[in-house]
C-alpha cells in the first residue's frame, strides 16, 4: 500500500489498466448479472432475496426524499442509487481476503484515479441536470447576490467534485492504511477488530459521498 499501482496493460497504448480498474470491472459485471436476476425473477410475492432488494431501495428512496423531495428524488434516483451500490461495493471489496495483497485485485475507492473518476461524472451530471431544470436558475445562481461573486462561485463548482473524490479516497486509503499497520504492530486481535468496524465504516463513506451529491443536486436545481 501507498506505491503506485501496477499497470498490467494497456487498451489501444492509451488507456492503462491497473488492479483497481479490473476490480471495477468486476463489480460492475456483479452488479449487472445481480440487477439482471432481480428483474427477471419479480414476482407479487417477494421471496426473501427480493425483499432484501426492495427494503434497500426503499431506504435509498427515504434517503434521497430527506434531501430533494420525494418528487426529485424519483427523478434522480437511478444516478443517485447507482452512485451509491458501485461504491459501497467497491469499499466492501476491500474487506475480501486476498484484496489488496496482489497487484490484479485492489480495492478500487482506494485508488485517487477512480474516485476523481467518480467526482468527475457527478460534476458532469450536476451541470447537466441544473441546465435542464432551469436554465436561467442555473447561470443567474453564479452571480448571486453580486456579479463580482462569479469568479468565487465558479471556484467553488469545480472544487466540489474534487472534495468529494479526494474525502473518498483519503478516508478508504487510510482505512487501509491504518489497518495494516495495526496488523503489523498486533497480528492476532486489531485487525479483526479493524475489519468489523470497516464493516460500518465502508457503508457510512458510501452514505456521506451520496449524500453531499444530493445536497449540491438540490441546489442546482432548486427552483
Amino acid at each position: 500500500m501507498g506505491e503506485k499501482s501496477k499497470v498490467l496493460f494497456s487498451i489501444f497504448g492509451i488507456l492503462d489498466v491497473t488492479g483497481e480498474v479490473v476490480t471495477m470491472w468486476i463489480i460492475l459485471a456483479v452488479i449487472a448479472i445481480l440487477s439482471l436476476i432481480v428483474k427477471k425473477n419479480l414476482k407479487e410475492r417477494p421471496g426473501k432475496f427480493q425483499n432484501i432488494i426492495e427494503t434497500g431501495v426503499e431506504y435509498l428512496d427515504n434517503f434521497f426524499s430527506d434531501t430533494l423531495g420525494k418528487k426529485k428524488a424519483r427523478k434522480y434516483f437511478t444516478f443517485l442509487a447507482s452512485l451509491f451500490i458501485f461504491i459501497i461495493f467497491s469499499n466492501y471489496s476491500g474487506l475480501i481476503p486476498g484484496v489488496g495483497l496482489t497487484d490484479y485485485v485492489k480495492a478500487p475507492t482506494a485508488s485517487l484515479s477512480v474516485t476523481l473518476g467518480l467526482g468527475i461524472l457527478t460534476f458532469v451530471f450536476l451541470q447537466i441536470s441544473g441546465i435542464r431544470h432551469n436554465v436561467k436558475h442555473y447561470f443567474k445562481r453564479f452571480v448571486s447576490p453580486m456579479f463580482f461573486m462569479l469568479p468565487l462561485m465558479l471556484l467553488d463548482e469545480i472544487i466540489k467534485p474534487a472534495s468529494l473524490a479526494l474525502r473518498l479516497y483519503g478516508n478508504i486509503f487510510g482505512e487501509e492504511m491504518v489497518t495494516e499497520e495495526l496488523y503489523h504492530i498486533f497480528p492476532i486481535g486489531a485487525p479483526v477488530v479493524m475489519m468489523v468496524l470497516s464493516l460500518l465504516f465502508c457503508a457510512l463513506q458510501a452514505m456521506v459521498f451520496t449524500m453531499l451529491v444530493s445536497i449540491y443536486l438540490e441546489e442546482v436545481t432548486e427552483d
